[in-house]
């Protein structure tokens, strides 16, 4: 079974183009954060993306530098042979899927979401602008 799952943010905004038929294509890369990080290693990875059809048409129209999404899709090699004959091994991600994986307020910050302090009363303290993630609201 070929599964990759990840999730990243966009290291800049995609490169969309159509084939002859009209079918959207878009070429991305994402940067994944390293679960373990070792010192002298780098903190992220980088994957380069690719997506057709409506999955194209989505990151055209919605996604950007700095958005953090979660992909799924499938590993696929191409390996060259360059001009002084050496074999150049690029792996990327076909896209079966993509989804928002931050709310819109966050995204349009690029930053974290503050996270509820719970009182000595047993409370929580909802700090102010996360409306929108509270599923009662």
């Amino acid at each position: 079974m070929n599964l990759f799952i990840g999730m990243g943010r966009l290291t800049k905004d995609a490169d969309i183009r159509y084939t002859q038929d009209g079918k959207a294509v878009a070429g991305f890369s994402i940067a994944v954060d390293r679960r373990f990080k070792r010192e002298g290693q780098p903190d992220a990875d980088f994957f380069n993306c690719t997506a057709f059809g409506r999955n194209a048409e989505f990151v055209e129209r919605w996604v950007h530098k700095g958005t953090k999404v979660v992909i799924s899709g499938e590993l696929q090699n191409n390996n060259y042979t360059n001009k002084e004959g050496q074999t150049v091994y690029n792996v990327q991600i076909i896209v079966n899927s993509i989804e928002f994986a931050e709310s819109k307020k966050a995204a349009e910050n690029n930053a974290p979401v503050e996270k509820p302090v719970q009182e000595e009363s047993g409370f929580v303290n909802v700090p102010e602008g996360v409306d929108e993630l509270l599923p009662f609201n």
